[in-house]
């Protein structure tokens, strides 16, 4: 396997403290010439012992030599050697490692771990990485309590948010943050040592099935990072939960989920929907903040930028007042839900003059959260640089233009808006046909949620258009032609599929389906995922006879049909006591009975007289059967 790595010789690196200002803050930094690549040869690097292990692989001490003609150096390093992955994917991680490479080397990120190349060993692939003195999870852990100061978690926390804002920017995602992965160096600054090494990983099948990849650890995994493909996409929101969770224990020095197993933590997480629990006493802004961070649906998740302001206004105010107090309002922005959107959702996408706006829907809702359905253009800002301000829109047919809270209105791009429904134009069979726009730029590049991809799709406007979308509350029913569903679907007597009413809908646009109508038994569930390619839309008024509609009618609730049947039981019971009167009163009343020519009456009866009636019969029906018997 390493005869077929690339070797490029790599340029020595140094430190240097570099000048910056102050003479009291000096910042270390990382510097050498541009290495030509960043394949190292594996002969170059000595394994001493592990320090650590993770769920990708293990962490070892090493030294790597290097020499010319000039210089014989050995570096202490860390290599992180990765879990075996199959042969033939080898070339491809190789591969995308050196793209990021490349990019992390001309940026020169400030807030990310010093890499020294990668290399494979033994068949196992290796990063070596600068050695530091430890990580914000070996300090929590010397600590007693292991609680860090609010002051140094905000501090962690700022440089942090920069260097993964850096990422993001790269088009990288870290997918693994938590305090094990920060490391310090000797001067107590913070550096990710996880470059979005599972989002290299990504589509990579280890050899042996039992070592499934999972995308982070699971303590600090956001819902969609366990099922990407289903639940997902991966995002730049993903990361906000995990840097939530690492937030968490840094401030209260335990692990969040601690002593669960990985199944306890995916039912809480993924279906349970649990948020971890957020230390008490926190300023209201890293409260919401936070809060923020955990939020389900991964649209209402603060972005990156917004994590770095509320913590750098709320480190200002501590240094300015010596105590947590809402200074002008900074620290007390109320990011809570309205109409199924946060604020943090709402403030993504700034609005500017010129943008076509229209009234905004609610969250997977048909109706807008005004009753007038408003549009028009953006002529003017009150203020621009407040999120939650107002505007001031034209409308056609209006003299003046109209004020109105950016809240209520969504900005429409080439007719699209974040949140529509739409379709490829050339469809694909890759994954589903059917997605969620999750944002759409000025110059009309888009990014679209598909179920059965694990990241968003990316394009222009122009591949996708709108189709009528999916609400929550709708009753939907698989199509006839499907036969085998993409997820396991009730059926109802006689192999019909089911009728579900549609309880959420995932930011990929995959349904999550109950069914009211099935009476359940022990822990039988009763919520199923659907591909929104597979169903259609089902209701009272489509139903085109009177057994579909009543059938319809029992999917509401699982106790129409015993109370139908109770009824129906009821009503002829109710018919046989009624008939069984009118029987009797013709026999007590001769003169009711019609004689015909041949002496027999037209109730069966000869000479008015009971000819055809059983006495036990009769006696169970009118009590008098006896009687009648008597006289015949």
């Amino acid at each position: 396997m390493a005869k077929d790595v690339k070797v490029s010789p790599l340029a020595t690196s140094f430190d240097y403290e570099l000048y910056d200002g102050d003479p009291d803050h000096l910042r270390t930094v990382v510097a050498a010439t541009t290495p030509s690549g960043p394949c190292i040869d594996p002969a170059s690097i000595k394994l001493r012992h592990r320090i650590g292990r993770g769920y990708f692989g293990d962490v070892w001490s090493a030294t790597h030599h290097q020499s010319a003609t000039d210089y014989d150096e050995n570096h202490e390093v860390a290599i992180k050697m990765l879990h075996p992955i199959n042969e033939d994917q080898v070339k491809a991680f190789l591969s995308k490692f050196e793209e990021l490479w490349v990019n992390l080397k001309s940026k020169q990120l400030q807030g990310v771990c010093w890499l020294h190349g990668i290399s494979v060993i033994s068949g196992k692939i290796c990063i070596a990485m600068r050695s530091y003195e430890g990580s914000v999870g070996d300090k929590i852990a010397r600590l007693k309590g292991g609680k860090l100061q609010l002051l140094d978690v905000l501090r962690y926390g700022i440089e942090l948010a920069k260097g993964i804002q850096e990422l993001h920017s790269m088009n990288v995602l870290v997918l693994n943050l938590k305090p094990t992965n920060f490391l310090l160096n000797e001067h107590d600054e913070v550096f990710l040592g996880d470059f979005g090494i599972p989002y290299l990983l990504l589509g990579v099948q280890p050899p042996d099935s039992d070592l499934a990849l999972r995308l982070g650890t699971p303590n600090y995994m956001a819902p969609e990072q366990w099922e990407p493909e289903v639940r997902g996409p991966i995002s730049c929101e993903t990361d906000a939960w995990g840097f939530g969770c690492s937030i968490i224990e840094m401030l209260s020095g335990v692990q969040p989920w601690f002593g669960k197993s990985v199944q306890d933590i995916y039912r809480s997480v993924v279906i349970n929907q649990e948020k971890p629990q957020l230390p008490s006493g926190l300023p209201t802004a890293i409260e919401n903040v936070l809060n923020g961070c955990f939020e389900y649906d991964l649209r209402n998740r603060p972005l990156m930028v917004d994590i770095l302001q509320t913590f750098e206004s709320s480190q200002n105010a501590v240094y300015s007042e010596g105590e947590w107090s809402d200074i002008g309002g900074t620290l007390s922005v109320d990011k809570t839900k309205t109409s199924g959107f946060t604020t943090w959702y709402l403030s993504k996408d700034l609005l500017q003059v010129g943008d076509t706006i229209r009234s905004r829907k609610l969250l997977n809702s048909g109706k807008s959260q005004e009753l007038a359905v408003l549009e028009g253009n953006v002529v003017g800002l009150e203020k621009d640089t407040d999120r939650d301000g107002f505007v001031l829109v034209r409308v056609p047919n209006l003299p003046s233009p109209l004020r109105v809270n950016t809240s209520t209105i969504e900005r429409v791009t080439c007719g699209l808006a974040a949140g529509d429904w739409v379709c490829l134009v050339n469809e694909t069979k890759q994954h589903s046909s059917l997605g969620v726009l999750h944002s759409v730029q000025r110059d009309g590049n888009a990014s679209v949620a598909f179920l059965g991809l694990e990241t968003l799709w990316t394009g222009h406007s122009s591949e996708v258009q709108k189709v009528v979308p999916y609400f929550l509350g709708q009753f939907v029913q698989l199509k006839s032609n499907v036969e085998t569903p993409r997820f396991e679907w009730p059926q109802k007597r006689g192999g019909r599929w089911a009728t579900g009413r549609i309880l959420q809908i995932l930011p990929n646009g995959c349904l999550v389906v109950q069914f009211p109508g099935r009476m359940m038994f022990g822990g039988e569930p009763n919520t199923f995922l659907a591909n929104p390619d597979e169903v259609i839309q089902v209701s009272f008024d489509t139903c085109p006879s009177i057994i579909e509609k009543y059938q319809h009618l029992e999917d509401f609730h699982w106790a129409i049909r015993p109370l139908s049947v109770a009824f129906s039981l009821f009503t002829a019971v109710k018919l046989g006591v009624s008939v069984g009167k009118c029987i009797k009163s013709k026999l007590k009343d001769p003169k009711n009975c019609q004689t015909s020519g041949d002496g027999r009456t037209q109730d069966g009866e000869i000479g008015g007289k009971s000819a055809w009636l059983r006495p036990n019969l009769a006696n169970i029906l009118f009590k008098e059967g006896a009687a009648s018997a008597t006289a015949r």
